[in-house]
């Protein structure tokens, strides 16, 4: 893949996640359209793994838009549960629970859990395709290290960042600005890595 002014769809309807990855993207000379924007619904998130969804989700607005496609499939994965809420993250609640619901599960689940033990990550696959028969999708990942808070606090980000605590910075990712976030995220590392991918 190289350079070049080109119209790509995003396989997301979250406007934090859009601006995000426009945000890391910026210097790639791609302009970035979310899927919702194109009226395509999004592909159900059947598979097991990260990548595979990834895969799936990119796959799907492809072929759907007649675009290439980027897609991301990222969670939580809390050591005390197990790996869980996982591939599940945004449906932890359930099918259409809103970020406060699945938080709100989340620390139920970790209720008594010493701190010590509430290690967690969030992780992140990117998956980047020409096409929906692209043979050779660009795929790239990020981790990013932290614990569960017993509360949430800070009022930036979305999903789980009101109650995932950088241990080095003593604060939620929800209590970062954006182009901080945007630095040590797990999106972001996983973006970058693509943006040098598509650079080449």
């Amino acid at each position: 893949m190289t350079r070049s002014e080109e119209r790509w769809v995003v396989a997301t309807a979250n406007r934090g996640k859009l601006a995000e990855i426009q945000a890391i993207l910026a210097g790639t000379g791609l302009t970035l359209v979310a899927q919702s924007e194109l009226g395509i619904e999004p592909a159900e998130e059947s598979a097991p793994t990260f990548v595979e969804n990834a895969l799936l989700k990119a796959r799907h607005a492809a072929r759907a838009s007649s675009l290439p496609a980027i897609a991301d499939d990222s969670g939580l994965v809390v050591d005390a549960l197990g790996g869980q809420p996982g591939v599940r993250s945004a449906r932890f609640a359930g099918p259409d629970a809103s970020d406060e619901a699945n938080i709100e599960r989340l620390l139920s689940a970790l209720e008594g859990v010493p701190e010590a033990q509430r290690t967690a990550r969030f992780h992140c696959v990117i998956v980047a395709m020409r096409s929906a028969d692209d043979p050779a999708p660009v795929i790239a990942a990020g981790t990013w290290e932290g614990k569960i808070a017993l509360h949430p606090s800070g009022s930036n980000g979305f999903g789980y960042d009101p109650v995932f605590v950088i241990p080095s910075l003593g604060c939620t990712a929800a209590e970062l600005p954006p182009g901080r976030k945007n630095e040590l995220s797990h999106r972001a590392g996983a973006l970058r890595e693509l943006a040098r991918q598509l650079r080449r």
